[in-house]
């Protein structure tokens, strides 16, 4: 496969990008439950590869399937998986060259806000490619999605951060606390009335495993944070408190999570 993509991708940064895309839509899973993303990834380290010698061809490759024009595509579809590819490429390129960060930023927060999970998620995974190479710059694009985005660019600061293997320092540990608080407070702040949208459910659902990726990895300063949560007294954030102390990577804390579930209203 790997030869087979590697020729691929030098013709389509040659001029032919439709056999390239022929080859990913062939090989998406799509329709299905799981995308390929081991091929996407590998497509983004080819092209990051390539730039010292074709940066334009890798610029406009990119740009082409993660569809620089904003056309919707359809879910769960090779060509969302084509977008797909786009998006992680893009994070991989940026992680590699700083030039093309701030670029990358506009895109990706653009397409956190798509109405599908899968290209959602492929802007997490393209932070999370941003956040190995450096990280601060990175944390500082993400506070802003998470004090000034709408809701769903929220959700895409809160999943970038929660990767264990992200979770390394100290420093990271506390920005991906904070990064978490700031979040669970603006939903805590959203009017009751204004919470049956689809674009706080999405936050609210992905609020219920983030924080306890940070909890495993700082326990101390982690159920810390859930104990203040459950003193607000807010249904929809006692609905994420419960969804994170069921997660495995927390079963090893009981007495911690007895104490934040004693806070909790009763269901």
């Amino acid at each position: 496969m790997h030869d087979t993509l590697s020729s691929l991708v030098e013709r389509a940064l040659m001029g032919s990008p439709r056999p390239l895309e022929f080859y990913l839509r062939e090989h998406s899973r799509l329709p299905g439950p799981r995308a390929n993303l081991e091929l996407a990834n590998d497509v983004g380290y080819l092209l990051a590869a390539a730039i010292p010698t074709n940066e334009n061809g890798v610029r406009t490759l990119v740009n082409y399937f993660s569809n620089g024009d904003r056309k919707m595509v359809a879910s769960n579809t090779p060509a969302e998986y084509v977008m797909l590819c786009g998006l992680i490429a893009a994070g991989i390129c940026a992680a590699a060259y700083p030039e093309w960060r701030e670029e990358t930023y506009k895109l990706l927060s653009h397409y956190a806000c798509s109405p599908y999970w899968r290209v959602r998620e492929s802007v997490t995974t393209a932070y999370q490619h941003l956040l190995t190479t450096d990280p601060a710059a990175v944390l500082s694009h993400l506070y802003t999605l998470a004090r000034e985005g709408n809701q769903l660019q929220q959700r895409a600061a809160v999943t970038a951060i929660a990767e264990p293997r992200l979770l390394y320092t100290p420093t990271l540990l506390t920005d991906a606390l904070d990064l978490q608080r700031i979040v669970l407070l603006r939903q805590h702040q959203v009017p009751l009335g204004e919470r049956k949208v689809e674009d706080f459910r999405v936050l609210k659902r992905a609020l219920g495993y983030t924080l306890s990726v940070i909890t495993a990895a700082a326990p101390e300063q982690g159920f810390a944070l859930m104990r203040e949560c459950a003193s607000w007294e807010d249904t929809d954030i006692a609905w994420v408190l419960r969804e994170n102390l069921k997660k495995k990577r927390l079963a090893k804390f009981v007495q911690d999570t007895a104490a934040v579930a004693s806070m909790l209203p009763s269901v």
